[in-house]
């Protein structure tokens, strides 16, 4: 990209199928924010409708980083203008969807909606805090700060940790309660258990594609602009197939009965309810 004037430019011709590429990716991250917040409007009388809606967000920052992509790459090359304040939107909103796209995992992890009601207060600040340094170092790497590659990388090592071993715990939580209502015949609740069980394990199946997915996006050592929309097209497709599988697995729906009771574990000391007193005696 070589400049020409203040606001003109001359850019390579193989970036010219940027704006078509964008607009597409556009058409379907918007059509996915859509539904995906009136299907959460529609069921939002579920439990997990909190999470539903964290959910949600993620499309919606990124029809909005997509839409600002395609104005200023349309701009670059039908009105050889390229908006300097437009491209810092482009940046901030590409920021703020990885977070959001990074922390909705994490709430999942701990079990959000699906295992507790609400997370525990630590859990809510190594959330935030997490969050707020993944956004710091996503700024600094995205802005090629020195050394920021090797936080960015320290960040994931470590939240992917948490993460692996969040869902590890609710894993074999889990699988107490189905011993457990197995052993106690409470039919109603098994298949609630199991459900939410089945949803944990393909969630941990995919946080192992985004692993290998995330090092390939951000690792990648090839800069160069040929063939640079391909590359494009190929991260943003992977990115949306894998939020879309985790959406579409933990999305609003008609769960089993008793979804949102959580029977106790062997070694906790279950009292049954009293709902009456019946005396054997009376008083002459």
């Amino acid at each position: 990209m070589e400049r020409t004037g203040p606001y003109r430019v001359e850019l390579d011709e193989s970036y010219r199928p940027l704006p078509a590429v964008y607009l597409a990716l556009l058409f379907i991250w918007f059509l996915s924010a859509c539904s995906w917040t009136f299907n959460t409007y529609k069921n939002r009388h579920f439990s997990t409708i909190n999470l539903q809606w964290t959910l949600a967000s993620v499309p919606l920052i990124k029809a909005l980083q997509l839409t600002l992509s395609f104005l200023f790459w349309y701009s670059c090359f039908y009105h050889q203008k390229c908006s300097l304040w437009m491209s810092f939107g482009v940046y901030v909103t590409g920021v703020l969807f990885q977070t959001a796209y990074f922390v909705s995992f994490i709430l999942i992890s701990h079990g959000y909606c699906i295992m507790y009601e609400h997370i525990s207060i630590s859990d809510r600040r190594t959330t935030a805090a997490l969050g707020c340094v993944f956004y710091l170092t996503l700024v600094g790497y995205r802005a090629s700060v020195p050394y920021f590659t090797v936080l960015l990388l320290l960040n994931y090592l470590i939240s992917f940790s948490m993460i692996f071993r969040q869902i590890s715990q609710n894993l074999s939580v889990l699988r107490e309660q189905l011993s457990f209502v197995e052993e106690e015949d409470v039919q109603a609740m098994y298949d609630a258990v199991y459900m939410k069980y089945t949803m944990f394990k393909k969630f941990q199946g995919a946080m192992q594609i985004v692993v290998m997915a995330e090092t390939v996006i951000h690792f990648n050592v090839d800069s160069s602009s040929v063939n640079y929309w391909l590359r494009l097209l190929v991260r943003e497709w992977a990115q949306f197939c894998i939020f879309l599988y985790i959406g579409w697995t933990f999305r609003s729906q008609a769960w089993a009965p008793r979804f949102s009771v959580m029977p106790r574990s062997k070694g906790e000391l279950m009292v049954p309810p009293i709902y009456s007193i019946v005396s054997d005696f009376f008083c002459v």
